[in-house]
């Protein structure tokens, strides 16, 4: 065909055109099927179909296909793993087993009947034939991070069995791999399950600790998504050589790598949207383009089909219902458990490669034509079934749970982050996201002030560049944020007025750095901001990036439950600690670890420890408890609320000292506005006598105590 001295002609091989086209479908096919309500997942697949050589041949299954294909299954499996809550993993371990062995021997076994006493195939051919009906792909994954119940205990539960399927068929693949080739049965096994453990445990022991290394280092996104790609794409190529598959290497780099990827951050919004707006669809279309629809009047493929995807289907049916009724659970729970483990992809296609591959005498192959054309007639229907019945299942589960929500809402929380220092831009949005609430639509403040006695165009300018610099780290993140510049004499007084104005609950704001050594710890607009302001302060020094934190230790002093913002920023802080995979240890005296208790182990996903401080004058005991990658937060109060200690005045000398090399938050709790008329230390009214009486109070306390 000749257009305006062009030639077209099908299949199309320019890669400019394949290009446009395979992005066509990602725009279009979904909304097509929006208005038909039909998942995403499908409509990729069958376009793969129409467009694929067995279809209308607009394209070629060439080397494009190959590669983004094969990114795209990583891609897959690798989120499936980075999204694993390890909290509710081990909580929900033994329903993964259960499950995992359940989806794997029922299949597994039908499958070898089948194999041998219907198709009257060899030993090797009905092993085979069981593998792939026993593993299976999370290809309808999507589906559920779509809806937002990654955390749910059967999507765990699912993504644990996936495992332990696949990694079941994986050894009994090869084991056939290896014996057809005519290996020592007991010394391949032992050989073979050498190389697994010591690949399964240099993966956890080596990654963590080049992720802590390289995410301290850098903070560059493009160089930070690379090093991802980087380690996932590593993990799957030695898996292969291993003798496992490279999607099996993906999903336990997903795994390690979790605790060091916040669910709410920059870099997690990266690695979701490139996957989702392109490897994964082109994974789809290109599963599409191998299904030959004219090979359906062959009565082989056919009676092939029929088999493998009734008792695929049937198998995978009964062991989502057994573990359902074992553990008490649903039927739309079950039902999501099918779902996401009927779909039969990558690892069904990667045995019957092998299958073709391999020769059980000369010429002679272990599987024919017959049987791959059915295998990917099968993983056509499957992901269908899989899609649908995920969608409606997740559709209702993500419906309760929004109704049923275990995390305490309260009124709106509005944060306010105070930026001057570019280099803590970065540090102090990273606090602000992970405290912010995923779900709330309020956007993040982002102030910055220039005091009108310095105006200047450049200063102008520096200003704007930052309030630039820190959205962009919320829309990467993906939260909402609102930038304003405001002039003003007095910082602290523009920033408590822009609060107001903006209806402000919580305002982030860095540690001040001394000028001078007659300058205060806090300096003087952080100590007005706490004698004039009522919200929520939060004061933060990061000397590490957020993710990198091994533990968050919390000191609370005495009667921190009677403040008015006392549930808030235990939600907030436990929030925290189950976005970023760390452990929160809170010290307290008895009575207020009770209460942070209580509202803690309401929440999902929260690793806690207590232990009890129970005089304020203690807090130096934990300069042995907080290690250099730890966030020491210290609970302090106002002058005049109820939680109020004089030796709090004592407490920015004890930090300066002995905690100057850790990473730092002050917060300072909401408070009712009547407190703050009451007489502070930051007045010069204010009396010592009081402070000396304490300090008399506890020696003579203490000293009582030792001679008891």
């Amino acid at each position: 065909m000749d257009i305006t001295g062009m030639d077209i002609h099908f299949p199309v091989i320019d890669p400019t055109w394949i290009f446009l086209i395979v992005l066509s479908i990602i725009l279009l096919a979904p909304m097509l099927l929006n208005r038909l309500r039909i998942p995403h997942i499908i409509g990729m697949i069958l376009a793969g179909t129409l467009i694929g050589p067995h279809g209308l041949n607009v394209l070629n299954r060439d080397a494009s296909f190959e590669i983004f294909g094969n990114v795209g299954i990583y891609y897959i499996m690798f989120l499936a793993g980075l999204e694993m809550d390890m909290e509710g993993m081990k909580r929900h371990r033994l329903k993964g087993m259960a499950f995992g062995i359940m989806t794997f021997l029922i299949p597994f076994v039908t499958g070898w009947l089948i194999g041998v006493h219907v198709l009257h195939f060899s030993t090797w051919a009905s092993l085979l034939v069981a593998c792939i009906l026993a593993s299976h792909t999370l290809v309808s994954y999507p589906i559920v991070s779509r809806y937002g119940i990654q955390k749910h205990p059967m999507v765990i539960a699912a993504i644990i069995a996936t495992m332990i399927a696949l990694l079941l068929a994986l050894f009994v693949l090869a084991g056939i791999s290896g014996l057809v080739h005519g290996g020592d049965s007991n010394l391949f096994w032992v050989y073979f399950t050498m190389r697994v453990a010591i690949y399964i445990t240099a993966v956890i022991m080596i990654v963590p600790r080049c992720c802590r290394f390289f995410f301290r280092r850098c903070s560059e996104p493009t160089t930070l998504f690379a090093f991802v790609l980087a380690i996932v794409f590593l993990c799957g190529g030695i898996a292969k050589l291993n003798g496992l598959e490279g999607i099996f290497g993906a999903f336990l780099a997903g795994l390690v790598m979790s605790r060091y990827i916040p669910h709410v951050s920059p870099l997690m919004t990266r690695i979701e949207f490139v996957g989702n707006a392109l490897f994964i669809p082109y994974f789809l279309i290109g599963v599409g383009m191998l299904i030959n629809v004219r090979s359906l009047p062959n009565v082989n493929t056919l009676l092939i089909l029929t088999l493998l995807l009734t008792a695929g289907t049937l198998t995978k049916a009964v062991a989502a219902m057994l573990t359902g009724r074992l553990f008490k659970r649903n039927w739309t729970e079950c039902n999501l458990m099918f779902g996401l483990t009927e779909a039969h992809a990558a690892g069904a296609l990667a045995m019957m490669m092998v299958g073709t591959q391999l020769e059980i005498a000369p010429g002679e192959q272990l599987m024919n034509s017959d049987m791959l054309n059915g295998v990917v007639l099968m993983i056509l229907c499957s992901c269908i079934i899989s899609s649908l019945a995920t969608d409606r299942a997740a559709r209702h589960l993500a419906t309760a749970e929004s109704i049923n929500t275990t995390e305490p809402m309260g009124n709106p929380e509005r944060f306010m982050v105070s930026i001057s220092n570019p280099d803590n831009i970065d540090n102090l949005m990273d606090m602000a996201i992970l405290l912010h609430h995923r779900k709330s639509a309020e956007p993040i403040v982002i102030l910055s002030i220039i005091n009108d006695e310095n105006t200047s165009v450049k200063k102008e300018r520096s200003c704007r560049r930052a309030l630039e610099q820190a959205a962009r780290v919320a829309s990467a993140a993906d939260v909402s944020a609102k930038t304003m510049l405001r002039y003003g004499l007095h910082l602290a007084q523009s920033m408590i007025h822009t609060a107001k104005e903006n209806n402000v609950t919580d305002l982030v704001i860095g540690l001040h750095h001394k000028r001078s050594p007659f300058d205060s710890f806090l300096g003087s607009t952080l100590e007005h901001l706490i004698k004039n302001s009522n919200c929520q302060l939060t004061i933060t020094k990061l000397l590490m990036p957020a993710n990198t934190l091994r533990r968050i230790v919390v000191a609370i002093p005495d009667k921190a439950e009677f403040e008015q913002g006392f549930g808030k920023w235990v939600v907030q802080l436990c929030r925290m600690a189950s976005t970023l995979g760390c452990r929160i240890h809170f010290w307290g005296t008895t009575t207020t670890l009770k209460q942070v208790r209580g509202i803690a182990d309401g929440m999902k996903s929260v690793r806690t420890a207590y232990s009890e401080l129970s005089d304020w004058d203690d807090l130096l005991y934990l300069t042995g408890q907080v290690a250099y990658d730890h966030l020491l937060i210290i609970i302090s109060a106002r002058p005049g609320s109820i939680s109020y200690q004089n030796s709090f005045e004592i407490l920015p000398v004890q930090i300066s000292k002995y905690f100057a090399n850790n990473s730092l938050m002050l917060v300072y709790p909401d408070l009712l506005s009547e407190a703050l008329t009451l007489p502070s230390f930051f007045s010069p009214m204010r009396q010592t006598e009081t402070r000396f009486y304490d300090i008399v109070k506890r020696w003579l306390y203490k000293w009582t105590k030792s001679n008891d």
